[in-house]
């Protein structure tokens, strides 16, 4: 379960290399066994290529673009997908030998078979997302990258709480405080998903100062109309760089008192992380966004993840306090 959290975290940093290289609209067509492979010779080169040149992408934004640039961006997204491949595969197949084996406790049947099932759902909505940009659009819709993004982090979740649960030594009589960990988690939920809505619509173009927007704190005609808290890059990068403030200092508070109820290493975990992710933020907008610094973002993002997953774990461990 570890390894396999560890591959999709390394997913989840290529899935963010995909998108900040336009890698994602390369591949046209989702061959589930035959994608396996790459293109092998000139001539399925020059197949693959002919497939792109026909995508709203490369008509739009691409046009004259080299096969030598084409194969540029084609690595990353096959690398991604063939992660994909790689995580079913590694996910799957120690499952049925454990269960042939007998050596499955019989209340984690329900979770492991829910979190293959969510696996194969994610191929599925990554074409789903794809799909999205190759008619009309340079790029895939924002809405669609937050659901592929979230469902990645939500499986890298589940996989670390179930490992952390087969670890479990025992009973834990002492108090431990919960009552974060519900509120956090939909906080962190939030947060993530407007942070998709970003780098979906390029909006980290939108400014590069902080902590001021265009001079100011609160930029001028932020919402118009409802549907700019979703689909204005103006909007939505102010949303999700204001959140990381109430973040950040959630999470500051939840660390302090973990550090207070004896988690001390799950406190600097938490504290750390979300940190880190903040700086990161501020730096990936004060750089234009950088690409090697989106990606750190993107990172710190799903470490950030991990650490309040370790974290909530260890509290509900305890009674309630």
């Amino acid at each position: 379960m570890c390894a396999v959290a560890a591959l999709v975290f390394v997913m989840v940093v290529v899935g963010g290399i995909t998108r900040l290289t336009e890698s994602g609209l390369s591949i046209t067509r989702w061959d589930v066994v035959s994608g396996t492979l790459p293109p092998i010779g000139d001539a399925a080169w020059a197949v693959q290529f002919e497939a792109y040149k026909a995508s709203s992408q490369y008509q739009m934004m691409n046009r004259g673009m080299t096969l030598a640039e084409f194969q540029g961006i084609f690595f990353w997204e096959y690398v991604h997908r063939l992660l994909g491949r790689l995580i079913g595969v590694a996910f799957a197949l120690p499952l049925l030998w454990f269960w042939v084996k007998k050596a499955i406790p019989q209340s984690y049947k329900p979770r492991l078979l829910a979190l293959l099932m969510l696996g194969a759902l994610q191929g599925t909505i990554g074409w789903w997302m794809v799909s999205s940009g190759l008619v009309g659009r340079t790029e895939v819709a924002h809405e669609r990258l937050a659901v592929h993004l979230t469902v990645a982090l939500a499986i890298m979740a589940g996989c670390i709480w179930t490992a952390l649960d087969l670890l479990r030594s025992g009973p834990v009589a002492a108090p431990r405080p919960r009552r974060w960990v519900t509120p956090f988690a939909v906080l962190l939920l939030v947060q993530i998903i407007w942070g998709a809505f970003v780098a979906g619509m390029r909006a980290g173009h939108a400014s590069d100062t902080w902590p001021l927007m265009f001079g100011t704190l609160i930029p001028t005609g932020l919402v118009r109309t409802a549907s700019d808290i979703i689909d204005a890059p103006i909007t939505v990068h102010f949303i999700h760089r204001s959140m990381a403030w109430l973040v950040a200092a959630a999470a500051l508070l939840i660390a302090f008192r973990l550090w207070r109820a004896g988690a001390g290493v799950r406190a600097l975990a938490l504290g750390g992380a979300v940190v880190l992710q903040f700086c990161l933020g501020v730096a990936t907008v004060l750089s234009g966004v950088a690409i090697s610094l989106g990606v750190a973002h993107q990172a710190g993002g799903a470490l950030l993840v991990a650490a309040t997953v370790w974290a909530a774990h260890w509290s509900v461990q305890g009674r309630s306090a």
